[in-house]
């Protein structure tokens, strides 16, 4: 009888202990536990963020003429022809100028007085501002700002005393009115330069305004001459401390960009409505004539001349060692930048006719725009 009541209590003493056990166990199993500062804890890793494509950051053709100094050589830019046609966008209203190209768009105006931005990789609108003027110039992109010059209201190509003109700034984003400043009736493309935007007009003058607020530093005026005095259709470019543009009376100009004295004028056998083209101390620039110009930048000596098919009103653009233009015949040809020597041409592209991105090659005819890449 005794044997059987230790067998009993030592069962209980090994249930009681079994249970206590896994009691211990179930705490130790829900205890805090405290972790470690160096184990699998990285402080340098940085969060997961989506990232901006580098084309939507970045502005590779910001003003006509591709940058301040109106140099328009595309510098790392390696595009040549033959291209194929990725899309096409206008058709309704005449595009004298080409568009600005930054942030995944191009910036352009049409000739009934929209301003206006496009998809670079679709040619889709993204937004529109209107002005109900006369327009043939291209916008310039700087520090989020969108700037633009306008003619008249009404009738284009008006020259009366007394009708103004408009350069206006407006946002990237949105397009919204920053500021704007009256002129005389100008199809001048601005150009932003050291705080300054440089404009000409059709009252004879070229204007330098403040960028941030449109307030006039000061203003040049064309030479004298018998008759009537020339008057400035021409886009500046500015390069080597000279401001380069062409007038109606035939001639190319060069002023000092600082203090707007004339440095330099040679003659041509027609208007020159053509805005210079500035590469390797040569000036580029197209006559009525029917003749593509080489300047020396120094000294307005010719360096050679080219002869199209036609009056040459639009400006050209140096890209890889190629200077392109076109003419009113409505062809653009591509011409060896330092000889003369023709290289290239197309059906199409009646005024000024390319821009270029690293990707794309963008051709400007009278009414449409065609996005390509070499084929």
């Amino acid at each position: 009888m005794k044997r059987v009541l230790l067998a009993l209590l030592v069962l209980v003493v090994l249930a009681v202990g079994a249970a206590a056990a896994f009691v211990l166990y179930r705490k130790h199993q829900g205890r805090n536990v405290h972790g470690s500062s160096s184990v699998e804890f990285v402080t340098t890793q940085a969060p997961t963020r989506k990232r901006t494509p580098l084309e939507l950051r970045t502005i590779p053709w910001p003003m006509y003429g591709l940058d301040d100094a109106r140099t328009r050589f595309a510098d790392g830019v390696h595009l040549r022809p033959p291209f194929r046609k990725l899309w096409l966008a206008g058709g309704t209203s005449l595009l004298e100028f080409p568009p600005a190209v930054g942030y995944g768009r191009l910036f352009l105006s049409n000739n009934s007085g929209s301003l206006f931005a496009l998809g670079a990789r679709n040619g889709g609108r993204a937004w529109t501002y209107k002005t109900h003027r006369c327009t043939a110039a291209s916008p310039a992109i700087n520090r989020g700002t969108v700037f633009a010059s306008f003619m008249n209201r009404g009738a284009c190509n008006q020259t009366n005393p007394g009708l103004d003109g408009l350069v206006a700034a407006l946002s990237v984003g949105l397009g919204k009115v920053r500021w704007t400043t009256t002129i005389g009736p100008t199809e001048s493309s601005p150009l932003v330069a050291n705080g300054r935007l440089f404009v000409g007009a059709y009252d004879g003058h070229v204007y330098a305004l403040d960028e941030r607020t449109g307030r006039l530093v000061w203003r040049a005026s064309a030479q004298p001459r018998l008759g009537s005095t020339g008057t400035f259709y021409s886009t500046p470019a500015v390069a080597y401390g000279r401001v380069y543009l062409g007038s109606t009376d035939g001639k190319v100009y060069s002023f000092g960009a600082t203090s707007g004295k004339l440095r330099w004028s040679h003659g041509t056998g027609g208007y020159v409505y053509s805005s210079p083209a500035v590469w390797n101390k040569r000036v580029y620039a197209g006559s009525y004539d029917h003749r593509l110009y080489c300047f020396d930048a120094a000294t307005g000596d010719v360096r050679w001349s080219f002869e199209g098919n036609g009056p040459i009103s639009g400006s050209p653009t140096v890209i890889d060692g190629i200077v392109y233009f076109a003419t009113l015949k409505g062809r653009t040809y591509g011409l060896n930048a330092l000889t003369g020597r023709q290289m290239w041409s197309f059906p199409d592209g009646k005024y000024s006719p390319i821009v270029a991105d690293t990707k794309r090659f963008y051709l400007v005819g009278y009414a449409r725009v065609y996005g390509m890449v070499p084929r």
